[in-house]
């Protein structure tokens, strides 16, 4: 496998590349067990099962590695990567908290995109990729290469950006300049940006005679069990940026012989449309 560590601390530098790594370190810094078993449910939920017993399950782009922490306590034989160094250091320490010296658990760096790497991963049951292929700088390779990594009758779980036109382009630009601001300046557009963001919300719920109850909320109405300042920042500063509309991608792996099993939208605001695929 290819080290792709330089690759990826010199895009972060040059202000081509959000720091992902660095936002998840922040976010385990709240993860409990509520959380935790709100993966497991939302896991279950995606995928129609009760459990993951005698499955093996790929988290592609692995991030905080709470779904693979998830999905390894729901049974599964699990395989975690990601080419954010500092992701992969998250996920190790998941696995080393909950699951230490775990033969049954794997966590290493590596990318989507480098086909020898893809190819040495083999096939698995249940491949995962939740708000990750969007991120890689080439989504329609990322996309091609993970429907390789599924074996028959097996699962491909994915949830990509939609497609917003002007609205996405927009939030493109912004993303851009996020990153390419010094550290100590990217309040200036990430708070404008959360009161874009959050606005209406809290505005609804000051209306409604309970003020901030939303955001208070928000980890128990988010079935990813994610913070709500995270995911603002993870929004904001995520770069590369591409998206795809829900009938882009049905079409691509219908061609590569998949079978549209669930679709949940975002009803056409920003965030991720989620798929579920088998292979056929």
């Amino acid at each position: 496998m290819t080290n792709v560590n330089s690759h990826d601390e010199a895009e972060i530098r040059a202000g081509n590349r959000f720091a992902f790594g660095d936002n998840w370190s922040r976010f385990l810094k709240v993860l409990d067990e509520g959380r935790i078993r709100q993966a497991e449910q939302s896991l279950c939920h995606s995928l129609k099962v009760k459990d993951l017993q005698g499955k093996r399950f790929l988290d592609v782009g692995s991030g905080s590695g709470l779904f693979s922490l998830a999905a390894r306590r729901l049974g599964a034989v699990v395989h975690s990567f990601d080419y954010d160094v500092q992701s992969v250091a998250c996920t190790m320490q998941l696995k080393e908290l909950y699951f230490p010296n775990d033969p049954n658990w794997n966590v290493e760096q590596g990318s989507v995109l480098e086909g020898d790497y893809i190819r040495s991963l083999g096939q698995w049951d249940i491949v995962y990729s939740w708000g990750v292929l969007h991120h890689t700088g080439d989504i329609s390779q990322a996309l091609l290469n993970v429907s390789n990594l599924v074996c028959e009758g097996g699962t491909l779980l994915i949830a990509i950006y939609n497609d917003q036109g002007r609205a996405s382009k927009f939030w493109l630009k912004v993303k851009v300049v996020y990153n390419r601001l010094p550290r100590g300046l990217r309040w200036i557009i990430l708070c404008p940006a959360a009161i874009r963001l959050w606005g209406p919300t809290m505005i609804r719920d000051l209306a409604m005679g309970r003020p901030f109850h939303t955001w208070q909320n928000y980890s128990k109405r988010n079935s990813r069990g994610m913070s709500p300042w995270r995911d603002v920042v993870d929004w904001v500063g995520g770069l590369p940026f591409e998206v795809a509309k829900p009938e882009e991608i049905f079409r691509l792996y219908r061609d590569r012989g998949f079978r549209l099993e669930e679709l949940r939208t975002c009803a056409g605001g920003h965030g991720c449309n989620e798929f579920v695929f088998q292979k056929i």
